[in-house]
């Protein structure tokens, strides 16, 4: 027994001997290159994929952000393995995310470790795939672009494609700023390869991507396409923009394009809907340009404020062609050549610069470049150089035919008259901040040159109010307690299958400021092909109005007593040279009184009388009222009466007559005819 006990214990303790010597050889002598081969058996690397930064408006409205949501895949090799019905499956995924059954059975017969099924799916969906409880189809989180405003903003904005990618819009200028930077990171797996736990990749905020600060206030881009909608489907136009800016800063309020589309599905319009037209098509600017024409003039001194010029009673040949006025005028100021927009008065006041004089002129201005917003696709327009211009081009050029520009340069060369000649660059972007809220880049304000004495802009701006004023061409953009300077613009379109212009296509503008004692806002209106009228004045200066009210309300710019001035046209006088340059300056102004404006949801009631009924129901439109017409002919009796404040959407009655010379038996019998009209 002794002896058994003794060779028990020796050997015992031999063989804890040799556990010892293993352990010290594994724990000691080998631990270092046994540590490194278990760490290459657990610990992995994997590549983060960092989140898109945020895009918000000036006051932290989020206008672009990401989410995180489910992606359906599966595993055709573990399928097989767990006995799956391909055929099964494929009705059952096919009847809950929507997608082609054949597609689907495609993809789970093939030999691979993983397949897509559906990417991004939503919540809803992703849960009822849950619920099918199917082997080898699994879900994973994925990042998604979302537009929380739909429309909003959406040919700026842009949007990215599946993969996060910037396709159009900030989303492509600014790509590399708002994805991030990615980079691989040790993570520990379990014996599946799931990761378990990663003390790097529960921070993303180094990888993350900067966040935008635009410039854009979402309430007045939200007034912006509301009335550019609604007045491009009044005077049912093919297209139109508007830009709403401060012209202190140059900073932009506003781009607003028509037709829209929602940055969420933008596959389901053409890619002519997606076009930010405000900055990528450009147009002949007409008498938008004069403005310009004139401040560059009284800037070389070429002419003063007081002179006068012959109009030739509008009509003055030039070369082999002859230019015409939209109606007579004799004798006319620099002040009447805009308020009256006259181009043969403009063509004389161009012809003082001389060519080059010109040229350079609308160069300072911005023209014939761009403005460097940072879009994608904009455009610098045309201004051909001087020394190729014909004969007729330096008279044509004056008033806006022979060159192109776009909406954007509208607004910022106006912004130089409103701010005392200096020519900003327009700001879209304000700040770039990481994930940590720290600003990266800041954008300010900056000035590129003095373009005309800051007297000679005030003047140019005083000359403006009369382009609203009682004669003037826009007498529909008179803002009720405003001061407002301006110029209208009606274009025709070049007809490129024929050569020349297209009788029937046009493009009317306006682009103005308010108030124009002290200007807050820089508006340009462009309005493409409108079919109903084609007048700048009649088209765009009613949306100019309408945008520069709501917008000054929100801003809380008060009125300043301003009496409100009719906007009934009235006709310039043939012979203008009778009126002193004062009188037609600026429109006649009557302080203290003046009505206060209309509360929200609230609307005046515009002068109906003497105006056929398709001009009446155009008017209403744009006032945001219905109508009821009796009778044919033209307006003679409104109920409620013209200046009433009423709710918007109000029905406003009118009896039309025809006068009683032009009457027969029929027309006698169609006044009795009663119809209601509902915009």
């Amino acid at each position: 027994m002794r002896m058994r006990m003794a060779l028990l214990g020796a050997l015992i303790f031999v063989g804890a001997g040799l556990v010892m010597r293993r352990a010290y050889e594994l724990s000691v002598e080998r631990a270092p290159a046994l540590r490194e081969m278990a760490e290459e058996q657990y610990q992995r690397s994997m590549r983060l994929a960092p989140k898109r930064g945020t895009i918000r408006d000036r006051n932290g409205a989020p206008l672009a952000v990401s989410v995180d949501v489910d992606s359906v895949y599966a595993n055709p090799r573990r399928m097989r393995r767990e006995g799956v019905d391909p055929a099964r499956a494929m009705r059952l995924l096919s009847s809950v995310l929507d997608l082609d059954a054949e597609r689907i059975q495609h993809r789970l017969e093939s030999d691979k470790l993983f397949v897509w099924i559906s990417r991004r799916v939503t919540p809803r969906v992703a849960a009822r795939v849950r619920e099918l409880e199917i082997p080898g189809v699994e879900m994973v989180r994925e990042g998604r672009r979302y537009y929380p405003n739909r429309e909003l903003l959406s040919h700026v904005l842009g949007f990215a494609n599946i993969d996060g990618v910037g396709i159009e819009g900030l989303e492509l200028e600014y790509e590399q700023q708002l994805s991030g930077s990615s980079e691989r990171v040790p993570v520990i797996r379990d014996a599946r390869g799931h990761v378990i736990f990663s003390e790097r990749a529960l921070d993303g905020r180094s990888t993350r991507g900067a966040d935008l600060e635009l410039t854009i206030d979402r309430t007045v881009q939200r007034i912006a396409e509301r009335e550019l909608s609604l007045g491009a489907r009044t005077f049912e136009a093919r297209a139109g923009s508007v830009i709403v800016m401060d012209p202190r800063s140059g900073e932009i309020l506003a781009i607003a394009n028509f037709p829209s589309f929602n940055a969420n599905e933008p596959g389901d319009v053409p890619a002519a809907v997606r076009r930010d037209r405000a900055v990528t098509d450009r147009f002949e600017p007409g008498s938008t340009i004069k403005p310009f024409t004139v401040a560059s003039a009284l800037a070389a001194g070429s002419i003063r404020p007081e002179q006068h010029f012959d109009c030739e009673h509008g009509a003055m040949a030039v070369a082999e062609y002859t230019i015409h006025d939209d109606k007579p005028f004799d004798v006319l100021t620099p002040a009447q050549i805009l308020a009256f927009s006259s181009n043969i008065g403009a063509a004389k006041i161009g012809g003082t610069l001389g060519r080059e004089g010109l040229y350079r002129g609308l160069r300072r201005f911005g023209f014939g470049r761009r403005t460097q917003v940072g879009l994608p696709g904009e455009t610098g327009g045309i201004l051909r150089d001087y020394r190729r211009w014909y004969e007729m081009d330096a008279a044509t050029i004056a008033f806006g035919q022979g060159m192109s520009v776009n909406a954007l340069q509208l607004a910022t060369a106006m912004g130089a008259l409103a701010n005392g000649g200096q020519l900003m660059r327009p700001t879209l972007v304000r700040r770039l901040i990481d994930g940590n809220g720290e600003t990266l880049r800041e954008f300010r304000p900056r000035v590129r040159r003095q373009v005309v004495p800051r007297a000679t802009a005030r003047l140019v701006a005083d000359m403006l109010t009369g382009v609203t004023g009682p004669g003037g061409t826009a007498e529909e953009a008179a803002l009720d307690g405003y001061l407002v300077a301006g110029k209208t613009g009606t274009a025709q379109k070049a007809d490129y299958a024929h050569g020349g212009y297209d009788a029937d296509a046009w493009v009317a503008s306006f682009v103005g400021f308010v108030p124009a004692e002290n200007p807050r806002l820089v508006i340009s209106v462009v309005i493409d092909e409108p079919a109903i009228a084609h007048y700048g004045g009649k088209v765009a200066g009613p949306i100019f109005r309408r945008i520069a009210q709501a917008t000054l309300r929100h801003l809380g710019v008060p009125p300043r007593g301003v009496a409100s001035r009719s906007r009934r046209p009235r006709r310039a006088p043939a012979n203008a040279a009778t009126a002193t340059p004062e009188a037609t300056t600026a429109p006649t102004l009557a302080v203290a009184a003046e009505l206060p404006p209309p509360a929200p949801g609230e609307v005046r009631v515009p002068e109906l009388r003497d105006l056929p009924a398709r001009a009446a129901l155009v008017q209403l439109r744009g006032s945001h009222l219905t109508g009821r017409f009796e009778g044919t002919g033209r307006v003679v009796h409104q109920d409620p009466a013209a200046g009433d404040v009423v709710p918007e959407g109000t029905r406003v009655d009118l009896s039309l007559a025809m006068p009683r010379a032009a009457l027969g038996p029929a027309d006698e019998s169609a006044r009795l005819a009663s119809v209601e009209l509902t915009p």
